[in-house]
């Protein structure tokens, strides 16, 4: 038997591209980002009741992904890409279904604005475009697990780097935007496996394309070019 299932709605975000994405839900609470849903779907009693809640849980799709098929096992980026584990084992995107959950800060449920309802949610790891297959309320009793255990992840944290960004750089990103942006650099984007501090690393964010070394503890931002 053959199941299909189809969006509910697409989220909006800063990121054209899979790199520069924050590598876990959550971690870059700064980043804004809106859920429009399809007209299908477009109905505001549908999310009546969801401003009570702090955090939804989100089902997507690696959708840029999909060409490339799953793979059994992967190489985890926090384990300095050199280690396999397998595939159902870590949140990778080279999965059979390509499906992936994140639990996302409810900012605000817009009921009045064009194609309402749309949701406006922070800390979001999405790229721009990504359909959504369901969204569900966070229930801080229940989606809590006490005594639980995170495998090869145990003791891992993520590295806050410093960031240098001169002024007249910085100043080129929408005021609301750049809080996000910082958080974004402090987790030092590139591939965790790479340790090339003369190399240029470039991503897309919100309609620019920010480039910059990582140094050491440091990150060094050397260009923001606003895209045409």
């Amino acid at each position: 038997m053959e199941y299909v299932i189809k969006p509910i709605a697409y989220i909006h975000t800063d990121f054209p591209d899979k790199f520069g994405v924050p590598r876990q839900f959550g971690i870059a609470d700064g980043l804004e980002a809106q859920i429009v849903f399809e007209e299908e779907f477009r109905r505001v009693e549908a999310v009546k009741e969801l401003d009570g809640y702090s955090h939804i849980w989100l089902i997507w799709q690696f959708s840029k992904n999909l060409e490339e098929g799953w793979k059994s096992t992967v190489r985890p980026p926090r384990l300095g890409g050199n280690r396999r584990v397998g595939v159902f084992a870590s949140r990778s995107p080279f999965r059979p279904n390509h499906l992936g959950l994140s639990a996302v800060k409810l900012l605000k449920v817009d009921t009045e604005c064009p194609n309402a309802p749309v949701l406006t949610v922070a800390g979001a790891d999405l790229v721009d475009g990504t359909p959504i297959f369901d969204i569900k309320p966070y229930i801080p009793g229940n989606d809590i697990i006490k005594g639980s255990v995170g495998g090869f992840t145990e003791g891992l944290k993520d590295k806050e780097m410093e960031v240098v960004c001169p002024e007249e750089l910085i100043g080129l990103i929408p005021e609301e935007k750049r809080a996000g942006l910082l958080q974004v650099l402090k987790l030092d984007p590139k591939p965790s496996y790479q340790d090339d501090s003369a190399r240029i690393y470039g991503f897309g964010f919100a309609g620019f394309e920010v480039r910059f070394k990582s140094e050491r503890n440091r990150i060094v931002v050397t260009e923001i070019i606003e895209n045409s």
